[in-house]
């Protein structure tokens, strides 16, 4: 037993140990570096548009049950949240964020596109009651850059997530 001791108490090993323990910690350190460079920077900018970020919200009919469930969801305040109608549609441009209820404002989306900033984000909450969307429509808000169309209010909170982390954030 003693032998084999004596066999890696050799420099060699000893040198050899050293080493593959300091590529080891190295290792570590600049693994966590990794992970903490590319995650904090999310947790910050989804933090700060979740607590500053405005939504214009164009809806009438439908505005307190959208609004609800966007402040039911616990992700946003009431003060944050703007109702945008079809009498003050140049109202929205001051906002990075807008959200549309497709059905009450279907002639009114390519309005809302002029309105648009190109690092805003568009939400076009297209309910499959409310009737499909035309294709030239469509294509319109296709060729717009942070534009989203999407049918169900449980995708409907996970896109304007996405969206808070994706554009950018400035206050306006």
């Amino acid at each position: 037993m003693e032998q084999i001791i004596d066999f890696f108490n050799h420099p060699f090993f000893i040198i050899i140990g050293g080493i593959t323990t300091l590529i080891a910690i190295i290792s570590f350190v600049y693994g966590v570096y990794i992970i903490l460079s590319g995650v904090i920077p999310v947790w910050i900018r989804l933090g700060k548009g979740l607590s500053n970020k405005k939504i214009a919200l164009y809806a009438e009919n439908e505005y307190e049950s959208l609004k609800s469930l966007l402040i039911d969801s616990g992700l946003f305040k009431a003060k944050n949240i703007e109702k945008i109608s079809r009498d003050s549609m140049a109202k929205g441009e001051r906002y990075s964020m807008m959200l549309v209820n497709y059905p009450e404002f279907s002639d009114k989306i390519p309005e809302i596109l002029q309105y648009k900033k190109d690092s805003d984000s568009l939400i076009v909450y297209a309910p499959q009651t409310g009737g499909r969307l035309e294709p030239d429509l469509m294509n319109q808000i296709n060729d717009n850059r942070n534009s989203i169309v999407v049918n169900f209010r449980g995708r409907l909170l996970n896109d304007i997530v996405t969206s808070i982390i994706t554009t950018t954030y400035e206050k306006r």
